[in-house]
């Protein structure tokens, strides 16, 4: 029976992260599952709302709190996770499989060795045995992951697992003041773009590629995001052209997404594109080559000019 289930909570700017609560509700499956106890950690100076984390089902918190805490260090991050993971008997951590994640959660589970499975995407559960399912081969096959070892980590990708309706329950919250935080390196400055949806976290995605020709059509992405409340993406091949910048980027060496709704234009499909994109729960593909790869795992393909045709939809949606 495992002792405790800890999931790491994510803030940015004092913000929890929307896939924070994804985790939060996971690590109490857990909990209700292993007949065990679960808390959460979230680590940054000052952090608003963490007490709202009890209407997903995690009733205790701890907040190591600095100032020299409040953007992400992977070396302190770390350093007190494994120091918290070992105090409270947590032998199962949970992470989101966001940029933080993907790097905070390796570099935990050295240092308690543990066994991670990342990127998972669901959860079975044998007596006490936890069984992970995640994507390989660029999405193209799934595999059951067995973790060994007293002590499991999984990161969880962003958008697959629900959080629901919170109930209204708040959680107790223990603010710990960190006096000297281990600071192998230190952000002295973070930029954010203005009023832009971010990819990993947004339920609708309007993606373009290199059938739009030239940066400047991308304003047909972003008219038809705008009218949708979409994020706007990315293809590497646009990316790489200097069109549009990294952060947009979706695929395998871009940013895993699973929205609700993926819009495809002038996309064809390679299969790093398509590792980033496929579980999105729908898929509208618009692409002149019938052809195009993108349309075998569209759930919505128009086989036509994406300069005629978003154009018209644009004009459908405003009325």
């Amino acid at each position: 029976m495992a002792k405790n289930i800890l999931v790491f909570i994510e803030q940015r700017n004092g913000q929890i992260k929307k896939s924070s609560f994804e985790a939060v509700k996971i690590a109490a499956d857990f909990a209700n599952k292993l007949s065990s106890q679960a808390e959460a950690i979230c680590i940054g100076n000052d952090v608003e709302g963490l007490d709202t984390i009890g209407g997903y089902g995690i009733n205790k918190v701890t907040h190591y709190k600095n100032t020299d805490l409040a953007n992400y260090s992977n070396s302190a991050y770390a350093d007190l996770l494994a120091k918290h993971a070992e105090e409270t008997g947590s032998d199962v951590l949970i992470f989101s499989n966001s940029a933080m994640g993907k790097d905070l959660a390796p570099l935990t589970a050295v240092k308690i060795n543990a066994g991670i499975a990342v990127d998972c995407t669901n959860f079975e559960f044998e007596g006490e045995n936890v069984k992970a399912l995640r994507p390989v081969y660029a999405g193209k096959a799934l595999i059951n992951v067995n973790v060994n070892g007293d002590k499991k980590i999984f990161t969880i990708r962003p958008n697959v697992f629900k959080p629901g309706e919170p109930t209204g329950d708040k959680a107790e919250v223990n603010v710990v003041e960190v006096s000297d935080p281990k600071l192998n390196c230190k952000v002295v400055e973070l930029k954010k773009s203005a009023d832009k949806l971010d990819v990993a976290e947004a339920d609708i995605i309007v993606s373009g590629g290199r059938g739009l020709k030239e940066p400047d059509n991308f304003k047909l992405v972003e008219e038809l995001a705008a009218q949708l409340g979409a994020a706007v993406g990315a293809s590497r091949a646009v990316v790489d052209a200097g069109w549009r910048p990294h952060n947009e980027q979706v695929g395998q060496t871009g940013k895993t997404v699973s929205p609700t709704l993926y819009v495809a234009l002038g996309i064809s499909g390679a299969i790093q594109h398509l590792a980033g994109m496929r579980s999105s729960k729908y898929i509208v593909a618009i692409n002149k080559d019938k052809d195009a790869p993108i349309f075998q795992v569209a759930d919505y393909g128009i086989a036509g000019d994406v300069f005629e045709v978003v154009p018209a939809l644009i004009e459908e949606l405003k009325k």
